[in-house]
């Protein structure tokens, strides 16, 4: 695995979960507002997954934050 892409996973992973535990959201309520499956935000939040823009941008307005990649 790549290094760098390691990295960028991590940070996208630190942002995401410490919003959405600032505002005291579940993974799951995450994820149906992104329109994405409770296990595919579980996995990002873990830095396990890649996410596409699309998808970061979702998960980024759901949450009221902008995602630093």
């Amino acid at each position: 695995m790549n290094i760098i892409m390691a990295t960028t996973r991590q940070n996208i992973a630190k942002q995401v979960k410490e919003a959405r535990e600032k505002q005291k959201l579940t993974q799951a309520e995450v994820a149906k507002s992104a329109e994405i499956t409770t296990t595919y935000y579980a996995m990002i939040e873990r830095a396990e997954a890649n996410a596409n823009s699309d998808i970061l941008g979702r998960i980024g307005k759901v949450l009221k934050i902008s995602i630093k990649i």
